[in-house]
């Protein structure tokens, strides 16, 4: 796997694509493409950790890809290491000029850049493409700027991801991910009550730093982290309402005619379809009778989806 590392760590000199590349759509891999058609440096993305809005706004900015995720995704498109830039407020309020000089042209010996046309950098956001291409002609840097990538709804971005696991759509996210979303949890141990209805689960540790798709019950594939079998299941995402409704909301997985000891496992997770929204039922024979029939659609969606 491609290193992961801080600025001063990094492999140089440097090409390097820069920015989120949260979600790595196809907009982003245009950017990406744009540093690897001249080998003038190691090919490199660099982004900014935490978001610097969580930096300057204090708002809470839950990754589609962690840094970890993103290394493998990125090397099999010819990167060779992920450079994370510490956001803080003392780079916040470097000028334009003084971030490219300091960390792009010192630091990472930048020989090419290229960025999105919509990229903004420096102190309040003053640094655009026209600047980064007046700084890298100083410098003697090339500079490549992309162009926005639209489809029929619209410019492809992170933001539209978001939105379709915010609507249980995974169908919608994987068209414009190119690829299953996924995400991985450690197997700990819970309270045992799925067990005691008959449908035991396995309960999972999500890094909080992670963006999962909205409450509901899922069918899913799951798999253990470095083996390839994976195993149906349904998954279930939010709160107990019928077994505890005082409960915080939880990633439960049961896995479908198969029972293993996952306890201490990192499983993947591959939600494919929301099946319903969560509820409350009357009892607890009326809960289990209703997730006997979410596995059995939860089996004919999978069976679709080989």
């Amino acid at each position: 796997m491609i290193p992961l590392c801080a600025p001063e760590n990094a492999k140089l000199p440097t090409a390097l694509a820069l920015g989120s590349f949260d979600g790595l759509h196809l907009g982003h891999k245009k950017v990406i493409k744009a540093i690897l058609k001249e080998p003038i440096g190691i090919p490199t993305v660099v982004s900014f950790w935490p978001h610097p809005r969580e930096v300057l706004f204090g708002e809470s900015r839950l990754r589609l890809d962690l840094p970890n995720e993103k290394t493998s995704l990125l090397e099999p498109l010819g990167i060779e290491q992920l450079v994370l830039v510490p956001f803080n407020k003392t780079l916040a309020s470097k000028s334009a000029e003084t971030f490219v000089d300091e960390i792009l042209v010192k630091t990472l010996q930048a020989k090419h850049i290229a960025v999105g046309e919509n990229f903004r950098f420096g102190r309040n956001r003053e640094g655009d493409i026209s600047t980064l291409k007046r700084i890298g002609e100083s410098l003697g840097i090339k500079v490549s700027i992309v162009p926005i990538l639209e489809d029929d709804n619209g410019r492809l971005s992170s933001s539209r991801i978001r939105k379709a696991l915010n609507e249980g759509d995974l169908k919608h996210a994987k068209y414009l991910l190119k690829r299953p979303y996924t995400f991985m949890g450690m197997v700990e141990k819970g309270r045992g009550l799925g067990k005691t209805i008959g449908w035991p689960t396995a309960n999972l540790k999500i890094d909080g730093r992670k963006f999962l798709p909205t409450l509901g019950v899922y069918a899913a594939w799951a798999s253990i982290a470095n083996k390839k079998e994976r195993f149906s299941a349904v998954m279930n995402i939010g709160p107990q309402p019928t077994i505890d409704p005082n409960s915080l909301s939880a990633v439960e997985v049961h896995l479908l005619d198969k029972k293993i000891n996952l306890l201490g496992q990192e499983l993947i997770i591959e939600p494919v379809q929301r099946i319903r929204l969560q509820q409350k039922f009357e009892s607890i024979e009326a809960l289990s009778k209703q997730i006997t029939l979410d596995a059995i659609l939860a089996k004919e969606i999978l069976a679709n989806d080989l």
